[in-house]
């Protein structure tokens, strides 16, 4: 099959890329690499090019005769988005449209679409299952629930897609091939490992009153390759012809961040320092998925996200590249 992948220079699109090509697929990537890498693209064609602009959307489409596409390019902070909420909409809901509508008229037969579970904001319950109420307290969040509803309208059009709601991503290629590389980083994980490495000085904790087991978030974590084999099952699932909608995927536990923190010490053996700082507006106490479904209709095993097995592999990415800078 031919698989378009928007984002495919980037840390969870790079890691689709990779589990595509082992499934035997045909891959082009195409990404404006704002976030991405070019570094990170281990498809044999890479198109330069940005979904705001629809000639460039048009021009990559009329190329190829595409069986799907996963698309996986957005603005992903969350913070960002509160600063600037139009810059997030135009980029997650207009470029996704302009996407979505050329793929329709290509004939685009199944569309996998990146979204959050930011969806949920602060959920009534944990853990958080696909049909719960959708609250999301950021721009973000309501940029992915937006386009999650225009992809289920734009059934009637012949299109089949699914959903998938990432909880946080963490972790890297077990082959350390590729893995998590932003100029400026905003996961936990991989920020507590910047501090172990020395790139800076400590971890902020985020708000430290929270009503959790020890005051701080509690996040579901999920390794990258585990979610990019979920992207493969969704579309083997498509492409049998059964329905498709959201799913969740994490991992099914909780850790709070001073909890994640203590693991990287752990882990890397180095002291991580943190300061105790104010919370962000928009960051809900604890979220954590209920992956019955996904486990269920996409045969889904997140088997490497451990703690500390993902801890493992992206304390190895990250040496890597400190190696290879030096």
């Amino acid at each position: 099959m031919k698989v378009l992948v928007t984002g495919g220079a980037g840390y969870v699109g790079s890691h689709a890329v990779k589990a595509l090509l082992r499934h035997g697929d045909e891959v082009v990537v195409f990404d404006n690499l704002s976030q991405g890498r070019r570094e990170l693209v281990l498809a044999s064609e890479f198109v330069h090019g940005d979904l705001l602009d629809p000639a460039a959307v048009r021009g990559v489409l009329a190329a190829h005769r595409f069986d799907a596409i996963l698309h996986c390019a957005a603005e992903t902070n969350p913070a960002k988005s509160l600063a600037d909420p139009a810059a997030c909409y135009h980029q997650n809901v207009v470029a996704s449209r302009n996407l979505l509508s050329e793929a329709i008229a290509r004939g685009v037969r199944d569309f996998i679409f990146s979204s959050s579970a930011s969806v949920y904001g602060d959920p009534g319950r944990l853990p958080i299952r696909e049909d719960d109420p959708k609250n999301p307290k950021t721009p973000y969040g309501r940029s992915k629930w937006l386009f999650e509803q225009i992809l289920e309208q734009a059934a009637t059009s012949g299109i089949r897609s699914v959903s998938l709601r990432y909880f946080n991503v963490a972790g890297a290629d077990p082959e350390l091939e590729i893995g998590e590389w932003h100029d400026a980083e905003t996961h936990l994980m991989a920020l507590a490992l910047e501090v172990a490495l020395g790139r800076r000085e400590r971890v902020e904790l985020f708000g430290v009153d929270y009503d959790t087991r020890d005051g701080t978030c509690v996040r579901d974590f999920v390794h990258v390759s585990d979610l990019a084999g979920a992207h493969i099952a969704a579309l083997d699932r498509l492409r049998q012809g059964l329905p498709g909608g959201p799913y969740n995927l994490g991992s099914g536990v909780g850790h709070s961040v001073r909890e994640v923190v203590d693991a990287c010490r752990r882990i890397t053996g180095r002291p991580i320092p943190t300061v105790e700082s104010p919370r962000r507006p928009g960051d809900p106490a604890a979220l954590v998925a209920d992956t019955r479904k996904a486990e269920a209709d996409l045969a889904w095993d997140p088997r490497r996200s451990a703690l500390d097995a993902m801890l493992g592999t992206a304390w190895a990415w990250q040496r890597k590249r400190e190696w290879a800078s030096r």
